[in-house]
């Protein structure tokens, strides 16, 4: 059981709860929802006593265990001699136990002796992820589960989830995949800074939103025709300079701002958003050819004798399950990594703009105003304005970067894209971290892109909508053209 009473919250001169109060019941099933940045992963952090509120207060009853959405830094995993004592210290189940959770979610190359300390970022986060779903806590908290697993393990951890017999709040984009077993919504409302209830499935709570929000734009709109009416009425008698006169210009000018300061801010998802990514550099019909790159790391063999070409203009999608070589494919084009054999070819006129969804080429303690303006060189109004057009406006433009969500890392992200005029794009699981309308977003800003693109995205209707002309397999090495 959780009740939350009162609960306020600031970073820095940015309020991001105030006043909010909430209840789950015990053995409930509650999805969390907002926008990126609203302060999900904040909660959390609050519910967990990482961090504590400044005023309010939180009652909770029972064991409390969270996994975030990026595991960088896990004492419990640092302290651990293998993966068997990391996922259950208290050697309370059977190998086979452990074993089928880690096959579940797409860890079956991993030993119960191996040391955990040695994994990927993403492969920490499904070891943290196996780790509570073993430990069975009273109330487990999970941020964006399903970020690194592909369409079958998103099915089986939402259907496990489902299942779960004690309290669970989960944040996710794949909500819908747990849709019959949620008994109710909380919304994070980044505008008021509280958080809303709402009782009933995913499916209730969108439905009714999009009702409420319909009404709000509706009412919106009236005032503010009826402001612009009294605007031309305050023109009308703006010759009028008897005392009479200069006091109904008064009294109607203090009526029209206090009618200005009352609007309601229009929900974030009815504005409508407006971006195109620059121009490309001119680059040759072939800017980037691959011959026979091969790739293993230690015995384990990931590329083999892969040849890979993309022409000007052309998108292509990579596809495979996860530790099909995609990443490593990847990051060899970028120079991250050397490949054992084979060629890469690239013409001397290729710029590449590179998004990866565990942010190396970032460094999170620059402002998100300097990582910008290290990319290009645009005055401060215009990097401003930039971040603006992805959600980052007021003090948050001076944030760490080490202080955003993973969400807003992946607009950070793209935002950079803006800020040059690369003529090759390559985005490794760009929706990885991503609300439905900062995936709206990126996604119209990169549908108008005339550059080439190669992309990774376990969310196909992201795939469907960019419509890359052909799509290569991985591991059968495999180019093929796409059918639309």
């Amino acid at each position: 059981m959780i009740l939350a009473k009162n609960i306020f919250y600031s970073y820095g001169n940015n309020a991001i709860f105030k006043d909010a109060s909430f209840f789950v019941a015990k053995n409930s099933k509650v999805g969390l929802v907002g926008t990126n940045g609203s302060g999900k992963s904040t909660l959390f952090k609050l519910l967990t006593k990482e961090d504590f509120p400044e005023d309010g207060k939180f009652d909770i009853s029972g064991q409390i265990m969270s996994v975030p959405q990026e595991v960088k830094r896990d004492d419990k995993m640092e302290h651990s001699n293998s993966v068997r004592d990391y996922l259950d210290p208290a050697n309370s189940h059977q190998d086979f136990e452990m074993l089928k959770i880690l096959a579940k979610l797409e860890l079956p190359q991993i030993l119960l002796e191996d040391n955990p300390q040695h994994f990927s970022g993403g492969q920490k986060t499904k070891l943290a992820i196996a780790r509570a779903l073993l430990a069975e806590p009273d109330i487990l908290l999970l941020d964006e589960p399903t970020n690194f697993l592909d369409a079958a393990g998103k099915a089986w951890m939402m259907n496990f989830l489902g299942r779960y017999p004690k309290t669970l709040i989960i944040i996710s984009h794949d909500l819908a995949l747990l849709d019959k077993n949620i008994d109710k919504i909380l919304e994070v409302n980044s505008q008021t800074k509280k958080i809303e209830e709402y009782n009933g499935n995913y499916s209730f709570y969108v439905k009714l939103k999009g009702e409420r929000e319909e009404v709000l734009v509706h009412q919106i709109h009236t005032q503010e025709r009826h402001i612009v009416e009294m605007k031309k009425g305050l023109l009308k008698i703006s010759g009028n300079r008897s005392e009479k006169g200069v006091r109904q210009k008064l009294n109607l000018a203090k009526r029209i701002e206090k009618l200005v300061e009352a609007l309601p801010q229009m929900p974030p998802e009815a504005k409508k958003i407006h971006m195109k990514l620059p121009d490309p550099t001119w680059v040759g019909e072939l800017p980037l050819l691959i011959l026979g790159i091969s790739k293993s790391f230690g015995d384990k063999k990931v590329l083999t004798n892969v040849d890979f070409d993309i022409k000007r203009g052309e998108r292509i999608a990579l596809v495979g399950q996860n530790g099909a070589g995609k990443s490593t494919l990847i990051k060899i084009i970028m120079e991250m990594l050397t490949p054992d054999s084979g060629e890469i070819l690239k013409d001397d006129r290729l710029s590449i703009g590179y998004y990866s969804q565990e942010f190396e080429t970032f460094d999170f303690n620059k402002t998100l105003l300097d990582t910008v303006k290290d990319k290009c060189q645009m005055d401060e109004k215009s990097l401003r304005s930039l971040l603006g057009r992805f959600l980052f406006s007021g003090d948050k433009v001076f944030q760490k970067v080490a202080s955003l969500s993973g969400g807003e890392k992946t607009r950070l992200s793209i935002a950079t894209l803006l800020a040059k005029n690369y003529n090759l794009l390559i985005l490794d699981e760009p929706t990885t971290y991503l609300d439905v309308l900062s995936q709206r977003l990126i996604l119209e800003s990169l549908k108008s892109y005339q550059g080439s693109m190669i992309i990774v995205s376990h969310t196909p209707e992201f795939i469907t909508e960019l419509k890359p002309s052909r799509r290569f397999l991985l591991p059968e090495n495999k180019m093929e053209l796409c059918q639309y």
